[in-house]
Formats: structure tokens, C-alpha cells, sequence
């Protein structure tokens, strides 16, 4: 491709409302457009020139030799677009986005050059509706989010109990065209059987003693949003089939009423349970399981992201102490990266909690979480000094320098006893480096 077509194809880009790149075979920015540089480029230097994993990560070397997924390696590997979520470096700080890799061929059909599209994942909303993570795990659980949040497709998300689902169900509302909408969630696990159909439903004046005006049900207040089902397994099976006629036809009626109504929304469902198991039991219609799996989505334990357990830690302290700041010493947090967490991350929220309300000072004990560090004795590495308060990003880089010193293993050996992958390690200890 001439320079004079370089110039035209960034002029076009120019144009266009998504913040975009051209790179050339070397990952070398080519030239990026005004959407790119207001939103992402940070100061006065132009990013032309550069590399691209230089810009969006600050590595010295291509991000698959880092032990990131690198788009522009695949797709010359299979000359097919590429769509990758990552981790970018913006004036904002860290944000996660959804990288989309077209590539552009010369007239001998050879990929001479590629346009990269870039969105920034919208999480949430608010600090409390915020999805917190950057482990592998968390990342593939987030790159689906963003792939079926766009589409009208009924999402099922399944996990054990505490691992955010309406956290993430509200992560797909707000990436949707249905943002401005309702966002109604209904906790299945919570209604009686006797009072499900009226609170979903709504009902009419006079349908049964003590309905004295008409009511509203949550179907009706979803219409133009989304409708959460939270714990959709504990749904009585008599209300399973009305539930799966509103599914299948968009219609319904008032408890009373006679005629029909519909409500335009989009399903999002959650259970903990083994849905799979319930129809081979009997207990969960097989009809309606396929109707709401159209896009499964598996959260991940807390067990399978520990990775992310200082950054969660951070931001829960903010979350639940705003009005006092909190330090968590190196061997609590040493303490809590052995523990189990059967309660994922509501039970981490509630021990964080109720730490910060029995430590008199202003740096987190083992002994302020008496139930995980009760019978662990974690003693500091032999000749480091753990004294001083310092950030969670400090600790952990002073703790792996201390290990590669002195532990005399394997990087895979080092990961598993660290409890993460090896491209995980592998990017930590590239950051120690730098």
C-alpha cells in the first residue's frame, strides 16, 4: 500500500466514531484517528511510529511473549479478523477492552497491514456495579460478556453462590442496546410459590381478596430493559410452563385478567444449581432449560482467580470503609491466598467487612480474620521487613523477588505452589524487569 493510500485509508478512519489503529506486520502503528487520540493517547507524543505493545501494555516485546493472547500473530497465522479482550493502559489508568483485528491485504491477497478497532468494556456503571479482575479466568468470563451483550440472545449464568452474578448480569444490561432501560431483578429463590405469578404477572382489581387496585408485575416493569431471574433453579414447576409461554410468545396476563399483554425484554438468568441434573431429575423443565441457555456463561470461583484476590481486597476496603483507609499486611494477605473461600467473593466482602471493625489500627492482621488465618502461623520470608505499610502491588513485587532469590524453583513449580498459571507468573515476573 502507496503512502497516498495510507493517507486516504486515515482520512476515512478519521471519520468514524471508534478509536482505531493501522499496524503494520512488526505490530508498528502506522497512524491512528482522532477517536483513538482523544480517548486513549496519552499527552502530546504521537503514537505513529511506535509499537503497538509498547503503547497499549508498556512491554518491551510482543504480548504473546509476555504470555498475553497477541490478535495480529494469530490472525497472520490464519488470515481470518481477530477478537481478543485486553488489558490497555489509558489516561484513566488500566481499563479493560474489546479489541477487534481486521487485516488488510495488498494486491498479491499477502496481509500487508491491520486495522485494529478497540471499544473500552463498560463493567459497570457505578463503583458498587463494577467488575473487578484481570486474571485469566476473570478475562474469558468478561470477553463472553461482551460478546453476547450486544445481541438480544437470553444469557444463563451459572457459578457457585457469591461469585457476582448480578454483578455480571447488570455487566450485560449496561453493554447493551437495552442501557437506558429497566434493569428488574427477581430473587426465584425468595417468593413463595402462592405469591410468584402475581408478583411476576402483576394482577387485576378484585382477583383475589385484598387486591384491592390493580398491580404491576416485574414482567411489565422490564418491558424495554432486562428481566434478572436470580436463582432461576428454585422456580416452582407449575410457574415454569407460564414462564416459558412468556418466553416463547412475548405475552401474558395479569393474575384475574383476560387479556393478553406483552412485554419486550431480555433475559438474563442465574442459578448456582445444576440445571442439567434437575430435568434428568424432574425438577426443571427440559423445554424451558434450553429456552434460557441460549448463552451459557460460567463465573469463575474465587479458588480458579486468586490472582485477583489483592486487587478485590483493594477495592472492597474502598467499598466497605470509605471513610477510613486500611492497609492489609503482606502475611494476611499470604494468609487469605491459602484459604478456600467457599463463600467467593460475598464471604471475602464479609470478612474484609468485619476485619475492618475489629482492628483498632489502620493495617489488616491475621488475627483480624480470625476464621481463614486461625490455624495458619505465616511468619514473613527470612531477612525481608514487612514494617512499613505498603500498597498491595508493593508487597506482591517484593514477595516474588524474594521468591525467584531464594525458593530455588521452576517457574512451573513456582506457579503452582503460588496458586496461578504459568502465563500469569510469566507476566509478573516480565513486570519485575521493566
Amino acid at each position: 500500500m502507496s503512502d497516498a493510500a495510507v493517507a486516504q485509508l486515515m482520512s476515512y478512519l478519521d471519520t468514524l466514531p471508534e478509536p482505531r489503529i493501522v499496524l503494520d506486520r512488526n505490530y508498528t502503528i502506522i497512524g491512528a484517528n482522532r477517536a483513538y487520540l482523544a480517548h486513549y493517547h496519552v499527552g502530546d507524543q504521537s503514537v505513529a511510529g511506535r509499537l503497538c505493545h509498547e503503547v497499549s501494555h508498556r512491554f518491551k516485546r510482543p504480548c504473546d511473549e509476555e504470555g498475553e493472547s497477541c490478535p495480529l500473530k494469530t490472525s497472520l497465522q490464519s488470515g481470518q479478523p481477530q477478537r481478543v479482550l485486553h488489558i490497555h493502559h489509558t489516561p484513566r489508568g488500566e481499563e479493560h477492552v474489546d479489541v477487534e483485528l481486521t487485516p488488510i491485504r495488498n494486491a498479491q491477497g499477502e496481509i500487508e497491514y491491520f486495522i485494529e478497532m478497540i471499544h473500552t468494556v463498560r463493567a459497570g456503571v457505578t463503583a458498587e456495579e463494577k467488575l473487578v479482575g484481570r486474571s485469566p479466568a476473570f478475562n474469558r468470563m468478561l470477553e463472553q460478556v461482551m460478546r453476547v451483550a450486544p445481541a438480544q440472545a437470553d444469557v444463563l449464568l451459572l457459578g457457585e453462590s457469591g461469585t457476582g452474578k448480578e454483578l455480571v448480569a447488570h455487566a450485560v444490561h449496561f453493554a447493551s442496546p437495552r442501557a437506558e432501560g429497566a434493569f428488574v431483578a427477581v430473587d426465584c429463590s425468595s417468593l413463595p410459590e402462592n405469591l410468584f405469578e402475581s408478583e411476576l404477572f402483576g394482577y387485576e382489581k378484585g382477583a383475589f381478596s385484598g387486591a384491592h387496585q390493580r398491580k404491576l408485575g416485574l414482567v411489565e416493569a422490564a418491558s424495554g430493559g432486562t428481566l434478572f431471574l436470580d436463582e432461576v433453579g428454585d422456580i416452582p414447576l407449575a410457574m415454569q410452563v407460564k414462564l416459558l409461554r412468556l418466553l416463547e410468545t412475548g405475552t401474558y396476563r395479569r393474575v384475574g385478567g383476560v387479556e393478553p399483554l406483552r412485554s419486550d425484554f431480555r433475559l438474563v438468568a442465574a442459578t448456582h444449581r445444576d440445571l442439567k441434573q434437575m430435568v434428568a431429575d424432574g425438577r426443571f423443565r427440559k423445554d424451558l432449560y434450553y429456552r434460557i441457555s441460549t448463552f451459557p456463561i460460567l463465573l469463575p470461583s474465587l479458588r480458579e482467580r486468586m490472582e485477583d484476590l489483592p486487587l478485590l481486597i483493594d477495592v472492597l476496603l474502598q467499598r466497605v470503609s470509605a471513610k477510613r483507609t486500611f492497609a492489609i499486611h503482606p502475611a494476611t494477605l499470604l494468609c487469605l491466598s491459602q484459604y478456600t473461600f467457599p463463600g467467593n467473593i460475598r464471604e471475602l466482602r464479609n470478612l474484609i467487612e468485619r476485619a475492618t471493625l475489629l482492628a483498632d489500627g489502620d493495617v489488616l492482621l491475621p488475627e483480624h480474620f480470625p476464621d481463614p488465618c486461625a490455624e495458619m502461623k505465616v511468619e514473613p520470608p527470612s531477612g525481608q521487613s514487612f514494617s512499613e505499610i505498603m500498597t498491595l502491588d508493593q508487597m506482591e513485587r517484593s514477595y516474588l523477588e524474594w521468591q525467584v532469590r531464594h525458593s530455588g524453583l521452576g517457574r512451573k513449580e513456582l506457579a503452582e505452589r503460588l496458586g496461578v498459571s504459568e502465563r500469569t507468573l510469566f507476566r509478573k515476573l516480565g513486570k519485575l524487569d521493566s
